[in-house]
């Protein structure tokens, strides 16, 4: 009876749970899936709000008005290589601090921490920002991009955590074979630290990407900008020559629906790369939750 009972509640909780998770997925998918079916819709139908799941009156108009820019596939690849870039320079940095950090015996390792955590909480303001990397010579160039931000302090005392957790022995067992503190680093602690690389590269890499402020304060050339510039210059030309009277149909078409085609075009980089990580992700985002 007790086993009969036990099986019984649980085919109900996973019912119940088959439910909830199928709503969950349902109100996340939602959104995605009607910006999909706005971007391939007519003008008419969008404005008429009559596009939900199904694009109406299938249109790429929007999609070859951006496609066929020559400045579009400049600033896309401005975009890919400042993600890189940045994202390297990031990861090494982040890795390096955080492994400092988490060595409990290091002298001044409090004001180290305190340092970092400042800054999560204070910044200069964005004048002084602004001037300090005007003053270094850095606009109008990728490392006013990659630099000022390069380091993330919540990434950083994730890391730092993960780095604590590992087993001291296997540091101490590999110094005793004559390995100096980046040998550590390079052949023991980060080929036990995927899932936390591949979750900070993932953060990071989302973070560079999705990015417009700071190009949109230091960079003054249009064969500098990030994609995400580009779009949103786009946005801004398609919806002030609709209120200025320049009306074509390219221009209503565009204007109706310029912000899905562009968050269509930003998010599918990224969600081609998702898959390749998420099997780290699961793990990597979980760090410092569970007490063992």
């Amino acid at each position: 009876m007790v086993t009969t009972a036990k099986s019984r509640g649980y085919r109900v909780f996973q019912g119940i749970n088959a439910v909830i998770l199928t709503g969950v997925v349902i109100v996340t998918l939602y959104p995605f899936v009607n910006i999909i079916a706005r971007s391939f819709s007519q003008e008419r139908y969008i404005v008429a709000g009559e596009v939900n799941l199904i694009p109406r009156g299938f249109n790429l108009t929007t999609y070859r008005i951006v496609i066929t820019d020559p400045m579009f596939w400049t600033n896309y690849g401005n975009t890919v290589i400042y993600t890189v870039v940045a994202t390297v320079i990031a990861m090494v940095l982040t890795t390096c601090y955080a492994y400092v950090l988490s060595k409990k015996h290091l002298k001044g390792r409090t004001i180290l921490v305190w340092v970092a955590v400042f800054t999560m909480i204070f910044s200069g303001g964005l004048i002084p920002q602004y001037v300090l990397v005007n003053s270094l010579g850095l606009t109008n160039s990728i490392w006013a991009i990659v630099l000022p931000n390069a380091i993330s302090v919540f990434n950083l005392l994730v890391m730092k955590a993960f780095f604590e957790g590992l087993p001291q022995e296997l540091e101490e067992a590999a110094a005793i074979d004559g390995l100096n503190t980046y040998g550590i680093l390079w052949k023991i602690v980060l080929p036990l630290s995927k899932a936390v690389i591949a979750t900070m590269v993932l953060f990071y890499a989302v973070s560079y990407w999705n990015s417009w402020f700071t190009a949109f304060l230091y960079l003054n050339e249009s064969e500098l900008f990030p994609v995400t510039i580009y779009l949103r210059n786009l946005i801004a030309g398609a919806t002030g020559a609709e209120s200025a009277g320049a009306v074509t149909s390219e221009v209503t078409q565009a204007a109706a629906n310029i912000q899905s085609v562009t968050v269509m075009l930003t998010v599918l980089p990224i969600l081609a790369v998702y898959p390749f990580v998420q099997r780290y992700f699961v793990s990597g985002v979980m760090i410092g939750a569970v007490k063992g």
